[in-house]
């Protein structure tokens, strides 16, 4: 019975034009919730079932290496389905990454770019660009391609 009213009050509403909740708000909710606040049990509720256990792989072991991590929201667009987000990380080096041992050191305002494809307010598909070397520069890393700074297009 619960289920019949609720798809009936929904029916109505859209049928009277009630717009779909904005896209923007499940990327408000990864970047506030998951990435800020550390809260990985939102991953059930962001990422569709069959993206939840990547999403993890991907975001644990990186709140793990960045203890403090935070993301800015510097600008999010959406259209439709598609929600484009630019941001800027901050944190400080607590953990292992990229085979790198801790160092304790800050990486401040590194730019990342996605892009999210949102569907029945969960996220299904998402590609995206970090600035690696730059973190790795910041926190005085060597990279694959020679010491922190060293910037092979100069």
């Amino acid at each position: 019975m619960r289920v019949s009213c609720l798809t009936t009050w929904l029916d109505y509403h859209w049928r009277r034009g009630v717009p779909e909740p904005d896209p923007k708000q499940v990327v408000r909710r990864l970047i506030d919730e998951v990435m800020n606040r550390g809260d990985l049990s939102v991953l059930d509720d962001l990422y569709s079932p069959r993206l939840t256990a990547a999403a993890r792989r991907w975001i644990e072991p990186f709140l793990a290496s960045f203890s403090d991590v935070r993301m800015r929201i510097v600008e999010l667009v959406a259209d439709r389905e598609t929600v484009v987000g630019r941001f800027a990380c901050s944190g400080t080096h607590t953990g292992t990454w990229l085979g790198h041992q801790a160092t304790g050191r800050r990486f401040q305002d590194v730019a990342e770019v996605y892009f999210f494809r949102i569907v029945d307010r969960r996220i299904v598909r998402a590609w995206g660009l970090e600035d690696t070397h730059e973190r790795l520069r910041q926190l005085g890393l060597n990279d694959a391609r020679g010491q922190a700074g060293d910037d092979p297009l100069r």
